[in-house]
């Protein structure tokens, strides 16, 4: 069963950083914060030099006042343990806690994360840290929770300290027991990589052409996943010794090599994410047309894979930066309460805001809270008392509604880190992804992400009419065998180029290509080509229609030739241009009481529009609303009650019409609304419906 996080209310709170400011604006700050409407507030994840300012000498008087003034204003707190940024005198003494980069250059101290989780020394001055905490703090009546460290893997997530190198080895050693099962897992007969003792292995190091041996490489990213759970392992032992049930424990964000599910799974009360919208207009990786900050909820959706209901540690509130980098605009009248509502109707029951005041010193002193350098208000002070207000009123009726959908897009760690690498199906996973998800969100079909484990159950995917796993390099026996016992039991897979011609260990199988998905498909590959550069995506026909469709439809990214193996395979869509036009480019097979697609390229959005009326998926709530494609519109509902919630979120900072089939209420201005109805820029409504 999911971890997951248990409130009465969606709640409201925000950062603060007690140790950053002049004691006597904590009373005001306080008193401020309850008349917005915010309960909770997060402090301490960076303050290890004030805690322990010299070795072994801890001092918690200014946390002491602090807590005990949110106490007296009806504040709770959450506790984090400052691991993510070690004092001077740590990493002066204590060289070996460094982290180095890939040439072995450590990091040095005046910044943060510059620490490596596997030094002997650093785990037990974390351990102490950890415990002088919660064994001070277990009893204090405003604090609820912990949060670990502060966002693992984050600023750098690839670790090659001497620490790190000697760790590895001792990992491999755990996993492979011989020289030779690892020579054999890593293919070292190429090119004469072969290890006849344990101290020539390393982490990766400098090679000519960057290209260190690909098999290591992924599982360097194992190695590194397994080391942030077990260093953050050290500390939940410690809190769950202390502080037994009378606290949660958490940590926050989504970092590359790193298994969250597994973390939380092993270690976790749920899971916590830092959410921030605006990234996606800075970094517009989509293509043309992006979705921008609307592309954040599948970021949530990712978090709620993990979490059902999850807590968001850090909502953007404000325009972000550092001073040297990540720029970002402000937030238009009315954006900070949508992205609130982004995060609420995803799953998150619990949001604070980053942060309550912007910082007047340090790195990010552009990356504005609430309030402003002067404290007084602003019009983001105003929105975020209307999101308060609004949530006194609402916030019980939402709390523990779960996000409701019909379609999956699936994934898994071990393909996400070998595409890192293998630019022959890494890439094509980032434009499908895409692809579906722009797709799904403007048809306003709501999506799941689902990632596979060791430990996914098939009820698990039954939960889904439709899985997409778009290019699964690597499918293992156990995950095609899941997938087969999904489709026979009546649910739909679709599958795109490069699919199933890896083992674990990232080496192809000497079998036809899909590998392990070609009998679940009923296809085999009988030729492929790249597309890049001179040789141009070909055109598609989609048999039963006029050959005029084709010239509005690609076959992007690479191209999987496709041959027909058995009966119960229909061709749907064939390559019309090219060397290889006429040759089957879409397939379905029958499996059991469901079906299984091959798409024999990388999906793009027209081609994904193509596809969804064969897939019967419904339209998110289509008997009470119809939305413009510039709306998300979102459903929780109650598991037991059945009693749901709409959200219409518009992301336009253009006003929008929508059209309500029948009278509902919404319950942020407590309005009955029937027929067409115009929704503001930025605009939010909660439309509550009862079965």
């Amino acid at each position: 069963m999911a971890k997951t996080l248990k409130e009465k209310t969606v709640r409201l709170g925000a950062c603060y950083y007690p140790e950053q400011w002049d004691e006597t604006l904590w009373e005001d700050d306080f008193r401020r914060m309850r008349e917005l409407g915010f309960s909770i507030i997060r402090v301490a994840e960076f303050a290890w030099a004030y805690m322990e300012p010299e070795e072994g000498m801890f001092r918690f008087d200014l946390f002491d006042r602090a807590l005990d003034a949110a106490h007296r204003h009806g504040l709770q707190v959450i506790l984090g343990t400052p691991t993510a940024t070690p004092p001077a005198w740590l990493t002066h003494r204590y060289a070996e806690t460094l982290n180095a980069t890939l040439e072995g250059i450590p990091y040095r101290h005046g910044m943060r994360r510059h620490y490596n989780y596997n030094s002997p020394v650093y785990r037990q001055l974390c351990a102490r840290i950890t415990r002088e905490m919660a064994e001070h703090f277990k009893d204090h009546p405003a604090v609820v929770g912990w949060q670990i460290d502060n966002e693992l893997n984050c600023e750098v997530n690839v670790f090659y300290s001497d620490a790190d190198h000697a760790a590895f080895r001792g990992w491999l050693e755990r996993k492979y027991d011989t020289l030779d099962a690892l020579n054999k897992a890593w293919g070292t007969v190429f090119w004469s990589q072969t290890y006849t003792a344990w101290e020539q292995v390393h982490l990766s190091r400098p090679t000519p052409a960057n290209s260190p041996n690909p098999h290591q490489a992924l599982d360097e990213k194992r190695f590194i996943s397994d080391s942030a759970i077990e260093f953050a392992r050290i500390q939940a032992d410690i809190l769950r010794e202390v502080v037994g049930e009378r606290h949660w424990v958490t940590t926050n964000g989504l970092f590359g090599h790193l298994d969250s599910h597994r973390l939380t799974d092993e270690l976790l009360d749920f899971i916590s994410y830092d959410s921030y919208p605006q990234f996606s207009s800075i970094y517009p990786d989509e293509g043309p047309d992006p979705l921008l900050d609307r592309k954040w909820s599948w970021n949530l959706s990712g978090v709620r894979s993990i979490s059902p209901n999850f807590c968001v540690m850090e909502q953007q509130s404000g325009p972000g930066g550092w001073v040297n980098r990540i720029s970002m605009a402000s937030p238009r009248p009315g954006q900070m309460r949508l992205w609130t509502y982004q995060s609420i109707a995803h799953g998150a029951d619990m949001v604070l805001y980053f942060r309550w005041r912007t910082a007047t010193f340090g790195s990010e002193i552009y990356w504005h809270g609430i309030n402003d350098y002067h404290n007084r208000p602003n019009r983001r002070v105003r929105e975020a008392a209307r999101v308060g207000e609004e949530l006194a009123r609402v916030g019980e009726k939402l709390a523990q509604s779960r996000y409701e959908a019909d379609v999956a897009i699936v994934g898994d760690y071990d393909n996400v880190w070998d595409g890192e690498f293998d630019e022959w199906h890494g890439p094509l996973t980032a434009k499908s992804v895409s692809a579906w998800i722009k797709t799904l969100q403007r048809e306003h079909i709501a999506a799941d992400s689902l990632t596979l484990t060791g430990e996914t159950a098939l009820d698990e995917l039954r939960r889904y009419r439709v899985l997409v796993y778009p290019h699964p390099a690597i499918l293992t026996e156990a995950a095609a065998t899941l997938l087969r016992s999904y489709a026979e039991a009546g649910g739909t897979v679709l599958f795109g180029a490069r699919t199933g011609y890896k083992n674990e260990f990232g080496h192809t199988r000497m079998m036809p290509f899909p590998g392990l998905a070609a009998s679940l498909c009923g296809v085999t590959v009988e030729d492929f080509t790249l597309i890049k550069g001179t040789v141009p995506a070909p055109s598609l026909h989609w048999i039963g229609e006029e050959s005029s469709s084709a010239d509005t439809l690609k076959a992007d990214g690479f191209n999987d030739i496709l041959s027909v193996e058995s009966d119960g395979v229909k061709v749907i869509a064939e390559y019309a241009s090219d060397y290889y036009a006429g040759k089957p480019a879409l397939t379905v097979n029958s499996v059991g009481q469901g079906r299984v697609y091959y798409y024999g390229a990388a999906f793009n959005e027209a081609v994904v529009r193509k596809l969804l009326p064969e897939l019967g998926l419904r339209t998110t709530a289509a008997d009470v609303i119809d939305a413009p494609a510039e709306v998300e519109i979102a459903v929780r509902r109650h598991p037991e009650s059945g009693e749901a919630f709409i959200f219409a979120l518009n992301y336009s900072r253009e006003p929008v019409t929508l059209h309500l089939k029948r009278s509902v209420v919404d319950l942020l201005s407590g309005n009955s609304l029937e027929g067409n109805v115009v929704l503001e820029p930025y605009g939010v409504l909660v439309l509550n419906e009862c079965p």
